[in-house]
Formats: structure tokens, C-alpha cells, sequence
């Protein structure tokens, strides 16, 4: 079975490459082809995958590759992980926002909002030549912002096209955890958008857990996310926000931080990454050291900002460890080999959020198997979780509409109607903040 990476460069392949190397069953992946604009660092992480299946028997075959149409033919599965514009433009995406004082988080705001129309025009013609050269592949999205890039394929690809992200797979392990409870037996009722989701329950033997933590102020205090919030601020909601939503509830405090701060999260990866393809390419060093010490760097300061304005401490041991290349796995084998499972995935929403239309892409508990992943069903939201969703859920179409255009007004509009951008004058300077600092954005007229 082929699995094509698209971003086969990127910094997080190697996770995906070890979990591969870690299923030896039926219908394995026996054949790993990368795809990335940059050679250079296509090299690198070849040398880090070469290291990982030094001395193992069987590792699936490795080749790279420019050339997108020969990475796509003959795929099974595509696993799609690019950044359009690179970490450069995640940088410049915090520096424009903050300058107006508002968020660029990458996913989240207008930082999200301008990664977005950088990178919904390169996913739709990915999706395009997906069901030209193969029609029969599933695709498997993490490119961010996931649940937009997600609902942008589905329009070419519908339900061949999966979402996937690890912060809904971390928050519902550390809510089991903090109740004493198998995370693998728990059955996490986990509603929203991607990056834009919170925990309403957490059933055990088909009792739901929830109340018990939210009644324990010790036990809500003991993991990331109610350090984050604050045990009061949980108990209010009634549920367990999604990391992200940090961004929302304490955002004057969020944005202070980043503008504080020495580096933005985007400039840090930026220079930290680009040592580590330097280190990785030397003569004679080992390219899976030279990763595997940047990546520990790397996550313990993931959403560092937030924490400190929050006063959260350091991540736990046991969040250092990533996700995502795991529940990919599980994903692929659930429909590759027909073992059907329960996973928390971007999908179209179909009949499950009665708030939102059939096609919109959401991130809900879908049963999976050979036939691909379908939402169960799933309780209304609460009135205050639905109008941010129902809210953010309208800038992302007018993201879309606005790369399909390439109109500069609803390009306009999609920053001016999202919650964390409070003035039509700012989403204005935005845009020409942006279309200056990214070539990608050209198309904006």
C-alpha cells in the first residue's frame, strides 16, 4: 500500500514515518513517497527516515519527489501536511496582526484567516489532481487551518477527504487521565469546529465522568487545560474547551503576551528549524539527533504564551509526546483494513450540528471503517458555543469565497466578521498588510 506525503519535507514526518514503522499487520503501508517544493529539505528528512529504519526488517520503502502529479499517481492514501508560504509566512502572519493589535495565531483570527487565502487556492488544485490522477486515494488533511483547508477539498474530493488534528485526542487523555480512567476506554463526547471545540462529556462503561471533574476544583486544576482556564471558568461552561479557544476567552491577555514576548511562536519555529535542516544536511552527524533535540524544543514551548499569561507552568511529560501521527495511523487502518473504530475527525457535517448546513465541515466523533468516516450523532451545542461556531463557521466561507473570487472586498469581509477582529477599518489595513508581505496573495484584486 502507497502512502504519498505532501510537505514530505516538513518537520513532523518522521512521526508519521515511526508509527509506520510500528504497524506490522495486513495492508501495512509498504511504500512512503514524499513531495515538497524544496529539495533541500526533502534530503533532510529523508536522512532522519533512513536513520529511523536503520537495522529494522520490512521498513517501508522511502522515495522523494518535486514533481506533485508522480507523487499523486498510484497513491492508496494521501496524507496531506503542506504550509504555503512556509514558516517565513507564519512569522509574517503574527508580525502584521500584532502590529494592529490583534491575533495571528496561525489558525486562529487573522493570522489563521491569512494563512487560510494562502493556502485554500493550492489545496483546491491539490484536490483536483487528486481525483484526476487518483481517484480511488483517501485523503488524510492536516494542513492548517484544518477544518477550512478540510471543507475546501471536500467541494472536489466529498467525503475522500478526512480532517485530522491531535488536540482533541490530547485534551479528551488528559481528561481521562485526571478521572483515573483507560483514555482507551473512554468514549470522549467532544463537539465544534477544528480548533474551535470543547468536551461535554467523558463516558466510562456508559457513565459519563464529567460532573465528577468538574465538582473536583483539585482535580480540574491538575492538568493543562484547567490551569489554562481555571477551575471556575470550567465549571461556568459546564465542559472542557479545546487548548485554542484560550485564544477567545482570554485573548486581551493572549495578545499582550505575544506582543511581549521576545519572538512570536512563528519566528522561533522559523529560526529553530531552519538550524535544524542545516544540522541534519552536515557531513558525518546523525540527522535523527539533530531532530530529535529540536523537536523536544519544540514542544515544550508549544502555546507557551498562553500559559504564561495564564500562569499554567510547564507542559506535562506526558503531553510531549504529539498525537497526530497516530491517529493518521488509525485512520488508515480503519479504512484500509476495514477495522472499524470511533475517532474524533473533520468531516462534513451532513444532519449532526442542526446550526449549520450539510456541507460545512465540522469536528465531531465519527465511526469509521472501509466505507470511509461518518459523525455520530451528537446533542445541540449551547446557545454561547453555537454563535461562536455559527460565527467562525461564516468568516471560513467567506475565506473560501474570497480565494475563489480573488476578491480583495470579501477578502476584506472574512477578517472583519471574525470575533477577534473588532474594527472594518483594522480588517482593511490587514489585508494590506498581508497581500504586501506575501506573494501568495498576489490574486487579491
Amino acid at each position: 500500500m502507497r502512502l504519498t506525503i505532501l510537505g514530505g519535507g516538513g518537520f513532523r514526518v518522521p512521526l508519521v514515518y515511526g508509527a509506520l514503522l510500528g504497524d506490522r499487520g495486513e495492508g501495512r503501508v509498504t511504500e512512503v513517497v514524499l513531495h515538497d517544493v524544496d529539495a533541500g529539505r526533502l534530503d533532510a528528512v529523508t536522512r532522519v527516515l533512513a536513520e529511523q529504519a536503520d537495522g529494522l526488517p520490512d521498513a517501508p520503502a522511502v522515495r522523494a519527489t518535486t514533481d506533485l502529479d508522480d507523487a499523486l499517481r498510484g497513491a492508496d492514501f494521501v496524507f496531506s501536511a503542506i504550509r504555503v508560504g512556509g514558516l517565513r509566512g507564519r512569522a509574517e502572519d503574527e508580525r502584521v496582526a500584532l502590529a494592529e493589535g490583534v491575533l495571528g495565531q496561525e489558525t486562529v483570527g487573522a493570522g489563521g484567516i491569512a494563512y487560510g487565502l494562502r493556502t485554500v487556492p493550492v489545496a483546491v488544485d491539490i484536490a483536483r489532481r487528486v481525483a484526476r490522477l487518483a481517484p480511488d486515494a483517501w485523503v488524510i488533511n492536516f494542513t492548517n487551518p484544518a477544518g477550512l483547508v478540510t471543507e475546501a477539498m471536500a467541494r472536489y474530493l466529498g467525503d475522500r477527504v478526512i480532517g485530522i488534528c491531535d488536540s482533541p485526542v490530547g485534551l479528551g487523555r488528559r481528561v481521562a487521565r485526571a478521572l483515573g480512567a483507560d483514555p482507551g476506554e473512554a468514549f470522549v463526547d467532544y463537539v465544534g469546529l477544528n480548533h474551535l471545540g470543547w468536551v461535554r462529556g467523558l463516558r466510562v462503561a456508559g457513565r459519563d465522568e464529567l460532573p465528577r471533574l468538574l465538582a473536583d476544583p483539585d482535580r480540574l486544576g491538575s492538568f493543562e487545560e484547567g490551569r489554562l482556564f481555571g477551575p471556575e471558568w470550567l465549571r461556568s461552561l459546564g465542559a472542557i474547551p479545546n487548548e485554542y479557544l484560550h485564544y477567545y476567552y482570554f485573548n486581551r491577555e493572549t495578545v499582550r503576551a505575544y506582543q511581549e514576548a521576545e519572538r512570536t511562536r512563528g519566528a522561533f519555529l522559523r529560526d529553530q528549524q531552519s538550524r535544524f535542516y542545516t544540522d541534519a544536511l552536515r557531513p558525518g552527524g546523525s540527522a535523527l539527533r539533530a531532530w530529535e533535540d529540536t523537536r523536544a524544543e519544540r514542544e515544550a514551548t508549544y502555546m507557551a504564551e498562553n500559559r504564561e499569561s495564564a500562569g499554567a507552568g510547564e507542559r506535562e511529560e506526558e503531553d510531549l509526546s504529539g498525537g497526530y501521527e497516530q491517529v493518521a495511523l488509525a485512520l488508515m487502518r480503519a479504512v484500509a483494513r476495514d477495522e472499524r473504530t470511533t475517532l474524533i475527525l473533520n468531516v462534513r457535517n451532513r444532519s449532526t450540528l442542526t446550526a449549520l448546513d450539510a456541507e460545512a465541515v465540522i469536528e465531531v466523533p465519527c465511526l469509521v471503517g472501509a466505507d470511509g468516516a461518518h459523525p455520530l450523532a451528537t446533542d445541540p451545542l449551547p446557545g454561547h458555543a453555537t454563535g461562536l461556531v455559527c460565527s467562525v463557521k461564516a468568516v471560513e466561507r467567506e475565506v473560501l469565497a474570497a480565494a475563489e473570487s480573488g476578491s480583495r472586498e470579501t477578502a476584506v469581509k472574512a477578517f472583519a466578521l471574525h470575533p477577534l477582529v473588532d474594527s472594518v477599518n483594522v480588517a482593511r489595513r490587514l489585508v494590506d498588510g498581508y497581500t504586501a508581505a506575501h506573494p501568495e496573495l498576489a490574486y487579491l484584486k
